[in-house]
């Protein structure tokens, strides 16, 4: 009875773009849901930012992707791009580092559009749901998205 007095939690777009279903990610690990639940965005902007308040819990040494863990306990993974991984961190200035606490819409990465777009590498961007934390998540039906402000997801 008192839940309806609790205010919703949200996650947030970690990039400006165009919504796209993770099913037509074109590539298998992603489309088949084996990283987890979640969603995708074709990025029109150039910054990605920290999608909740926690901790960047993970940034591999090809600076392609970071992982998130809410204050509440939320895991999330946000892949910049598909074969990124194979430019070992070309093309990616980190703006945190592991350990870090950050706020919702705080600047993680910046990416240079103009080197991926000229190497033919797509930066359709997964954003996937690693654990729920026994969270109830509801993925919000979303078509384009500004980062830091449009709710993806809310709990």
């Amino acid at each position: 009875m008192f839940n309806i007095l609790k205010k919703k939690k949200t996650i947030v777009a970690p990039v400006s773009g165009q919504v796209i279903p993770l099913s037509d990610v074109k590539d298998e690990v992603f489309s088949s849901g084996m990283m987890g639940d979640g969603i995708a965005i074709q990025p029109t902007d150039d910054i990605f930012v920290a999608p909740c308040d926690g901790e960047i819990v993970l940034i591999p040494e090809t600076k392609h992707a970071f992982g998130i863990k809410s204050t509440d306990g939320i895991e999330l993974l946000i892949h910049i791009g598909l074969d990124t991984v194979m430019k070992k961190g070309q093309g990616f200035q980190l703006l945190v580092k592991v350990g870090d606490k950050v706020k919702k819409g705080t600047p993680v990465i910046k990416v240079d559009v103009e080197f991926f777009h000229q190497e033919g590498i797509s930066l359709v961007t997964p954003v996937i749901i690693l654990n729920d934390n026994g969270k109830n998540l509801k993925k919000l039906s979303v078509e384009n998205c500004q980062s830091g402000t449009t709710t993806m997801i809310e709990y």
